[in-house]
Formats: C-alpha cells, structure tokens, sequence
C-alpha cells in the first residue's frame, strides 16, 4: 500500500481525505471530482512560516496562485496570514473578490498589459514584480495617467539552471523571464526606476524553476541575490530592503521521489542570505518566498470513475477513467507522474500494471502508469497530489465540463467551484447570421 495514505484510511477500508469517505465524496459531487485536504494546507503555510519566525528574520510566505486559483483558496491563505503573487487580470480579480487584502498582493508576469497595470495601480496592489524595460515604461505611463504611485522590485534572471524539466527552469540566462545581470540590463533597470518618483523600489526577485529537489540552486541563488543588493548599494546608494527567492520547492509525486521537507529549502536559504549580508556588511533583509506547489500540491486528490477496460494479449492493460487530460493535463503535457490507488480499497494487494487512460480523444491521454489490484466498471481511483497545476490548465476540450472542486476539512465538506454544466459549455457562443 501508499506510504503516503496508511494514516487515510477508515474502517470502512476506504480512502479518505480531510476526514471524509473519497467514495461518499465521489457519490455525493461526482466524478471527476478535484478534492482538497485544506488541513494540509494551512499545515505547510504554517511550517514555511514557523521557520522565519524561529530564525528571527522579516519575512513574507507569499502563495504563488498560479499553482491553484480560487475564491476559497485565497480565502484559506489569508485566514494563514499568508501573501499571495498573481499573475493575471484573473487572478488580481479573484484575490479581490476574495477580499484578499490588497496590500499582501504581489503582480508578477512578462507580459503584462497596460490593462492590467491600470488594475493594480487603481487598486493599489502591494507591489508588482517588473519583468522588463517595457514594462517600466509602460507602468510609468499608467501612473503619470492616474496620477499615483507603487512599490516595484525588480525580477532578475540570475544565471543558475535548477535541476528539473525544461520547462520548469526560469533562472537560467536563456530565459523569458526578468532583467539579466551579466549583460548589465539589471543595473540599467534599477538606474531607471530609481529615477522614478512614481516608483518605490523595495527590493529584488529571482525564481530559479519548479520541483526542485536540491539545496545547492536556492544556496547560490540566495547569494548572487545579497551579492547584487551589496553592489547596488555601493554603486547607485539603495539598499533593497526585500530580497525574494522566489519557490519551486519540490514534493513527492511518486516513491522514487525523495525532496526535502520544503521547509528545509527554507532555512537553508535564510542561513545564506544572512551569512552572506553579514560578508558584506549588509542590513538583513526581509525574506520573501513564493511557494505554490509545495503549499497545494499534496494537498489535491482527484477521484475518477472506472469505465471500459482493454486487455491486448501480451501487453499492458488499458483502464479508462471519466476524466483525463482536460482535468489534468501535466502528464500529457510533460510527462508528469502521479500515484495512483484504488479508493475504495486502498490496502488490497496491486496485482496488475495498468494504463490509467482518459476520455479525451487523443492517444496521449493516459494518466498514469500504475500498477493496481484487478478492477471492475464503477470503482472509484484517486489520483494523489493533484493539488497543483491540475485544476488550474484544466480546459473544456472535446467540449467536456471541467470538474467541481471540494474543499475538505475536519470531516466536512464544501463545493468551492462548481461542476461546469453543457450550457456553461456554450454560454459564450453566439449564432452565425451574417
């Protein structure tokens, strides 16, 4: 059996989450069906912050909603008294509508419209994360236009590749994302915001990439970071009173995974940034994070129904599931693993490997390789550590609705996003009559 849920499992023999029954969770919601343990998520916020406070340093946990975006959940982080990062109109939109306090709020993206600049002036967004020269440009214009001001910091690309997919790394030079140093373009960027009375430059970020299983990436990052808060402040006199890290802490998926504690990523990094301010003689400053999978990611369980099944004599299996790649489409995407288990009786003895197959009519559609006991039309799998980057690229293809997401806690639970219905499909089209 899954190490991971010997502690889930009630008398009836079945999976739970958050106290609930995943089966009675699949009768009453449906599947598929995403299901989030929020004890599990306050439990990680707590532990990222337990960390700071014990090492005495100014801090921010700041949640990096790209992993996971709702109401609710921006809801849970702030009763954790976390942060949060966006980046999109969407998200700045749900965060308020969530009455995320808009100080906590930090703008990130590369792109960002002019649009979505003049929301984050006009609402006074705690400070936006500025990615390039055009941004600059852009964002001074807004304010000129709204006649305000905002707290900025600078995004930089630190020249340090972190051992994970290719489309997880984003330190690296060869990056779309934020100000190089080697070239110059950051102490360019800074020379000209710091010439900006509009803006208030607080500090600087750098984010190395995602699931991220070694400490040396963050112990370099952490340390070019206070090395160029030192040259800037012998260069240009400012001294950033934030340096942010940024996340990308990796979690366990599958057995063969052995990350760290996502915390132990963090004292690791505090203990950097002060070895190194004290090297040279610089103020310690606040301490920013972004985590995002770590904080939702094995927190997330998504239930599925078992359909059809395809026995090819001398190969693997075939089972199919209600769901597939529109509700999570990392596996297909990049190959992303995940456990699977048999809900209704996760301690009978796997006998089988499987091809766990979705609905979605493409080839590519299979969720997982798993091996599992022998299977029948109508058991209920769980998929575990969907929380993160699942529900949030989930899509409608091949018209599909996307699944209701439950928040489950103490033994209750609640829909926080509905089940998208076939008129929701088709509530945006319009008639033909030209």
């Amino acid at each position: 059996m899954n190490s991971q849920i010997t502690n889930q499992i009630n008398q009836a023999g079945h999976l739970t989450i958050g106290g609930m029954d995943s089966l009675e969770l699949a009768k009453e919601y449906g599947t598929p069906l995403v299901v989030y343990d929020v004890s599990q998520i306050r439990h990680q916020i707590r532990a990222f912050k337990k960390v700071f406070e014990e090492e005495q340093v100014n801090y921010a946990v700041s949640y990096a909603s790209k992993a996971f975006a709702s109401i609710a959940m921006y809801q849970v982080a702030n009763e954790e008294g976390a942060y949060t990062d966006v980046v999109s109109a969407g998200e700045l939109y749900t965060a308020m509508k969530a009455n995320f306090p808009i100080e906590r709020v930090s703008f990130h993206g590369n792109n960002k419209s002019k649009e979505e600049l003049e929301m984050a002036v006009k609402n006074h967004v705690g400070k936006i994360m500025i990615d390039n020269f055009y941004e600059i440009d852009l964002l001074s214009q807004v304010l000129e236009e709204q006649d305000s001001e905002i707290n900025v910091m600078l995004r930089i690309t630190p020249g340090i590749s972190a051992h994970t997919h290719e489309y997880d790394q984003t330190g690296q030079v060869d990056s779309k994302f934020g100000f190089d140093l080697d070239s110059g373009q950051a102490d360019k960027a800074l020379q000209e915001v710091l010439k900006n009375q509009r803006m208030h430059m607080l500090g600087i970020h750098a984010h190395i990439g995602s699931q991220i299983f070694e400490l040396n990436g963050f112990e370099m990052a952490a340390a070019k970071l206070v090395d160029v808060a030192a040259s800037w402040r012998k260069n240009y006199d400012y001294t950033a009173q934030i340096i942010n890290v940024g996340g990308g802490f990796g979690i366990k998926y599958v057995q063969e995974d052995h990350p760290l504690k996502p915390e132990e990523f963090v004292k690791v990094i505090v203990k950097t940034i002060k070895d190194e301010a004290t090297k040279h003689n610089f103020p310690i400053p606040e301490i920013d994070i972004e985590p995002g999978r770590s904080i939702v990611g094995p927190a997330g369980y998504n239930l599925y129904k078992v359909g059809s099944m395809k026995e090819i004599p001398g190969l693997v299996p075939y089972v199919a599931v209600d769901g597939g790649m529109g509700d999570n489409i990392r596996p297909a995407l990049y190959q992303a693993k995940y456990e699977t288990v048999l809900a209704n009786d996760p301690q009978r003895k796997a006998s089988q490997e499987f091809h766990v197959a979705g609905k979605y009519c493409e080839s590519g559609d299979i969720l997982a390789d798993a091996k599992l006991p022998s299977l029948k039309a109508g058991d209920i799998l769980a998929m575990l550590d969907t929380g993160a980057y699942g529900y949030s690229m989930a899509s409608n293809y091949n018209r599909n609705p996307r699944p209701a997401v439950v928040f489950a806690e103490n033994g209750k639970a609640q829909v926080v996003v509905k089940r998208e219905s076939l008129e929701d499909l088709i509530h945006l089209d319009q008639d033909y009559n030209i």
